[in-house]
């Protein structure tokens, strides 16, 4: 079975992101658990908690299937000690939201070296980094998600990711979220049924899907391994229809969010459907 949705608004309270999700017709959705470009933020309240549980179970959305993402200021991988503590920190907070919610995974970007520092070296610290927040809590699943390569970024291969989960103390609470249109923008292709299986293949021998937890789905906006991170609607881009067809009829993507971070919030309903058609078409 596939869990499709969107990253939808949790404004007014992350009690609202089920209603909003169950208003596009959602299986899955994401959310932020707070604002995410501010590192600090109220705790959840036992109201919003219960109102959460509620709105879950009346939307009928498995809390396997929603994909939280953490704010964008964190980087576990920061050159400096101090502002890594920070990012561990908020970090931690993160889960321990999640974990209030009763909720399994919690997305992330895995950080940056900023030209300060090897890649090698910002990978090894991300893993640290992970390490102690996992130590200090308890059940959610820390999922990276790989980056497009922009900029100082890391995480934007295979061997970067795999390198992360191999200085991983427990390798049960760590999995990845692959993007398509960050996968693009760094060089796999996914144009074509074949391109797919090639890429796809790549990944099980470096990864492998059983450390795959979610998946973002987004058309790119800009060429192959352009290094840019745009997102386009499924279909308008450089990627165009084949991948998420490929996505939608294989096995290997069921039970796992599958998420649209696409620019048009009006859309996502329609993509919902569409992608729900691909998934028909093996079944016909």
């Amino acid at each position: 079975m596939k869990y499709i949705g969107a990253h939808v608004s949790a404004a007014g309270g992350v009690e609202n992101a089920p209603k909003n999700a169950a208003a596009i017709k959602a299986s899955a959705f994401a959310l932020f658990t707070k604002n995410q470009r501010q590192w600090t933020a109220k705790p959840l309240s036992p109201e919003s908690i219960l109102l959460f549980g509620a709105a879950m179970d009346a939307a009928g959305i498995s809390r396997n299937a929603v994909l939280p993402h953490d704010s964008y200021l964190i980087n576990l991988g920061h050159p400096d000690p101090e502002k890594r503590e920070k990012s561990i920190n908020a970090f931690i907070d993160e889960i321990q939201r999640c974990e209030k919610l009763g909720l399994k995974y919690l997305n992330f970007h895995p950080g940056s070296h900023l030209r300060q520092i090897s890649e090698e070296t910002c990978l090894e610290l991300i893993a640290d980094s992970i390490n102690q927040a996992l130590a200090r809590t308890a059940t959610v699943v820390a999922v990276i998600e790989n980056t497009a390569g922009q900029g100082s970024n890391v995480g934007f291969s295979f061997e970067h990711l795999a390198t992360i989960i191999s200085h991983t103390t427990d390798k049960s609470r760590i999995g990845v979220c692959i993007d398509t249109c960050h996968a693009f923008a760094a060089g796999y292709d996914l144009r074509s049924a074949a391109s797919c299986q090639n890429t796809f293949a790549e990944f099980e021998q470096i990864v492998g899907f059983s450390f795959l937890c979610g998946m973002h789905l987004n058309d790119a906006k800009r060429p192959l391994a352009s290094r840019v991170d745009r997102h386009g609607s499924l279909g308008t881009g450089e990627i165009g229809l084949d991948a998420f067809r490929y996505i939608m009829q294989d096995a290997r993507f069921d039970g796992i969010p599958l998420i649209l971070e696409t620019p048009d919030p009006e859309k996502w309903g329609e993509e919902i459907a569409l992608l729900r058609s691909f998934e028909k078409e093996v079944n016909k």
